[in-house]
């Protein structure tokens, strides 16, 4: 399982998901059914998810599937931003589903 933070033009959502890569072709194409054409993702530590976030991560780790899944576990960009600081992102990798 992977943990990411995802700019979109609407701020930072941060996500679980099962999927290998945050801008693999499964993973864009998911996040573009859902509006989500172009964005800036982060990889964070699976683990400093779980600290942050509590029960609400166990919540919704129970419900992630083991194969092409994906489930938001906090939409609340200003939330999002300042929970994490910069020296705990990854690598900025780039996204853009072109129509």
């Amino acid at each position: 399982m992977k943990a990411g933070v995802i700019f979109t033009g609407s701020g930072p959502i941060l996500i679980l998901t099962t999927y290998s890569s945050l801008v693999g072709d499964d993973l864009a194409v998911k996040l573009s059914q859902k509006g989500i054409k172009k964005y800036i993702a982060y990889e964070v530590d699976v683990g400093l998810c779980a600290k942050r976030y509590g029960q609400h991560f166990q919540t919704i780790v129970k419900d992630v599937s083991q194969e092409a899944d994906l489930r938001v576990l906090d939409y609340n960009g200003h939330n999002v931003f300042h929970l994490f600081s910069f020296n705990e992102l990854g690598t900025p990798q780039y996204r853009e589903i072109m129509d």
